[in-house]
């Protein structure tokens, strides 16, 4: 992430965007146009308001955020053919994943943040995945956890801050699995770890494979995905493709089939 980037985002959290400041360069022409427009209509001046929005005329047709677009998209495919009885997303995009898969089959929603949201194929249940009821062990058959483990344990929606918070989740995530469920996890990957506190954390891509071993965790790697820096998307790759060890930020996606 570079510098700029960096203090693009601070700013943006403190409630004021560089990016579209610097938009401020395209009032010229919206002011031309403008004049012009008023000049052809017949609308009342009560009835006619001045609210610009510059800078859309440079951007490509439709915004994608980084990682998002791609994997809610294959994500979903993979539920849908998949067609397990019980899906349970925790914390991933609601107006991204959640409702590409709420548009054909009913999901259950666990957040940890309040959501009062409503549509006839979402469940929404509030959960601190930190720690689970007994009740939600082997409760379901396919599970996704999508951009949300690298936040985990970092404070940032308002759960304690935990060094390894993101190893217990995923420690928890494995126990409402029922065996031979499948769990499709995705997170930030680069070259080499990383902390940005207290916005993320960037994974290297094997790193996973220490959570799993050395947790005792009864999880499997069955297929890898994954986006590099320009969002060109691999699929069913190998953890040793050699693109991976030039990526600084890009996603990766895994599913993990339980094992007994």
């Amino acid at each position: 992430m570079n510098i700029f980037l960096r203090i693009h985002i601070i700013f943006c959290n403190l409630g004021f965007n560089l990016i579209n400041f610097l938009n401020i360069i395209y009032l010229p022409r919206y002011l031309q146009n403008y004049i012009e427009f008023k000049k052809k209509t017949n609308f009342v001046s009560e009835n006619f308001f001045f609210l610009p929005i510059l800078g859309e005329h440079k951007k490509t047709s439709g915004n994608l955020v980084k990682h998002y677009f791609y994997q809610d998209l294959l994500v979903a495919s993979y539920i849908f053919k998949n067609k397990p009885k019980k899906h349970v997303d925790v914390g991933s995009r609601i107006d991204g994943f959640v409702a590409h898969v709420a548009s054909y089959r009913k999901i259950e929603v666990f957040d940890i943040r309040s959501n009062s949201f409503q549509f006839n194929n979402i469940i929404f249940k509030k959960k601190n995945f930190n720690k689970i009821e007994k009740s939600l062990t082997n409760y379901c058959d396919s599970l996704s956890c999508l951009h949300t483990l690298e936040h985990v344990g970092l404070g940032r929606y308002g759960e304690a801050i935990d060094v390894k918070g993101h190893i217990k989740v995923l420690f928890n995530l494995s126990k409402i699995l029922k065996p031979n469920g499948k769990l499709y996890l995705s997170y930030p990957i680069s070259n080499i770890s990383k902390v940005y506190f207290n916005s993320e954390r960037v994974f290297n891509h094997l790193e996973i494979l220490d959570w799993i071993n050395n947790s005792n965790l009864k999880l499997k790697l069955v297929n890898f995905d994954f986006i590099d820096d320009s969002e060109n998307v691999y699929l069913n790759s190998n953890l040793e493709n050699y693109r991976l060890k030039k990526i600084k930020y890009g996603c990766g996606i895994y599913t993990l089939k339980k094992i007994f």
